[in-house]
């Protein structure tokens, strides 16, 4: 049996490790830079953190969760969930905590990856999967002056609870998902709050509560009514995904001017409306963002924010506004992928040198020049539900190594030759997305300009790409 290590105990390496062991693959460890797992739900503890994607896809098909308490599940209770699916499957073992993976190096010679990580440990295996994901390194903005401030600051995904927010003036820089979210919480106790809004959002309405009949139904017989409401709201994210129905888009693009219209100043309400299509930009939920600015302590900023003082902030009308917490809500690195830490493959290549254009993956599973390497939530597999993604990738490396096993395979590597064609019709299909090509700023690109993070097509598709015998896409080496 192949020993594997696997980096990352978000999500992704947490379903890696449940299906590694149902397959008989006991070999394994997974490396895990925080003292939790749960990845970016251990990681983001900002008030009012929660999914955007509705809880009931939200939980693993092999470890349903009936009892969610709200139908968009908070924090706490995602990474309880995450947790206790470790936990239930016999994981803590394969698990080493605040262990920070800090390089990746494949060896020609031994057929094997060697992992190194911050405490000077090596950890070696046949195979490596990343988990990694997009939401993993905090992106810090570039404005001058961020060192000089002398009040306090945090990231938001690195949220301090240290530091007191009471009756304190406080300063944002961002207004997207996460802001959207922990926004109305401190709004209702900072002495004033501001917030620097670069580019508006569409946020349509949460749902609070579970309709009746599903609860009745949950009641009656939990599994058979997770299974089909799962499907019923698959289906609906699914008609969202490949954002070509123009009903569908008008419906969200309505339902979100519907929940604009609770600001009641006409200046501000204009200034969070957005000018472009819906779906352009990632589609927040929120039922509690937009009533937060009918608070007397409540600013919004849209000028560009110019500098950082000893002070507070200065925006581009030299306006500066004095505070005593700066929050940077500036969101992820996400066009990095695995390659956030070094990783060098055959005759010593980077991916990071590979991905200088763009991070590119067959199927956003594997690379060409990196035998035995495989990745959960990579490059260009962000849309619908990423459960079900990771859920797909997982099922995929699982046949990939049941033929090494079965075929004798020592290494096994994606010809550069099939990735290329994945890649050039994919690139293909992202250019038919007209919402994705309309100009607007997003986390979807690579400096380039080439998309990186999305994909074009609906969950059933993905699916279905990934169960397709390919073996014929690979190099395959076998074994003495």
């Amino acid at each position: 049996m192949k020993r594997i290590v696997v980096i990352g105990a978000g999500p992704g390496g947490i379903c890696a490790g449940v299906q590694l062991k149902k397959a008989g693959f006991d070999d394994f460890v997974i490396l895990e830079q925080s003292s939790g797992v749960g990845g970016t739900w251990w990681r983001n503890t900002y008030p009012g953190c929660r999914c955007d994607v509705p809880s009931v896809l939200y939980s693993f098909s092999f470890a349903l969760k009936p009892d969610w308490s709200e139908p968009y599940a908070v924090q706490p209770e995602i990474q309880n969930y995450m947790r206790n699916v470790a936990e239930r499957f016999d994981l803590l073992p394969h698990i080493r905590l605040n262990t920070r993976a800090n390089a990746a190096i494949w060896s020609d010679e031994t057929k094997s990856w060697t992992v190194r990580t911050d405490r000077g440990e090596e950890f070696v295996g046949d195979v490596l999967i990343g988990a990694l994901g997009l939401f993993n390194e905090p992106a810090y903005p570039n404005i001058p002056g961020l060192a000089d401030f002398q009040g306090m600051m945090m990231h938001s995904a690195r949220w301090d609870h240290s530091i007191t927010l009471e009756n304190q003036r406080i300063g944002v820089i961002g207004s997207a998902a996460s802001t959207v979210q922990f926004a109305p919480e401190i709004a209702k106790i900072a002495k004033s709050l501001t917030i620097y809004q670069r580019t508006p959002n569409y946020v349509n309405p949460r749902q609070n509560a579970f309709d009746e009949l599903f609860l009745e139904a949950l009641r009656a017989d939990p599994e058979t009514a997770m299974r089909k409401e799962r499907e019923t709201l698959g289906f609906w994210l699914d008609a969202v995904c490949t954002y070509d129905n123009v009903e569908v888009l008008a419906a969200f693009k309505k339902a979100a001017m519907d929940n604009l219209a609770q600001v009641n100043d006409p200046i501000v309400r204009k200034k969070l409306t957005p000018d472009y299509p819906f779906g352009s930009k990632r589609g927040l939920v929120s039922s509690d963002w937009y009533p937060i600015f009918n608070r007397n302590n409540v600013e919004l900023v849209t000028e560009s924010v110019a500098r950082i003082t000893h002070k507070g902030i200065a925006s581009e009308d030299d306006v500066e506004r004095a505070f005593d917490v700066i929050i940077l809500a500036t969101g992820f690195q996400t066009t990095r992928f695995l390659s956030a830490i070094p990783v060098t493959g055959r005759d010593r290549r980077s991916l990071s040198d590979d991905w200088a254009d763009g991070a590119k993956a067959y199927l956003g599973i594997t690379t060409p020049g990196f035998p035995n390497m495989f990745m959960l939530y990579g490059p260009n597999t962000n849309n619908g539900s990423i459960l079900h993604k990771i859920e797909c990738q997982v099922d995929y490396i699982l046949n990939k190594l049941a033929d090494m096993e079965q075929h004798c395979i020592h290494t096994i590597e994606v010809t550069p030759e099939s990735h290329a064609a994945y890649n050039a019709k994919l690139q293909e299909d992202l250019a038919k997305v007209a919402v994705w090509n309309s100009g607007v700023n997003d986390y979807y690109r690579a400096e380039s300009g080439l998309i990186v993070t999305q994909w074009p097509h609906s969950m059933v598709r993905y699916e279905t790409e990934t169960r397709q015998s390919d073996l014929s896409a690979y190099i395959c080496v076998a074994g003495d």
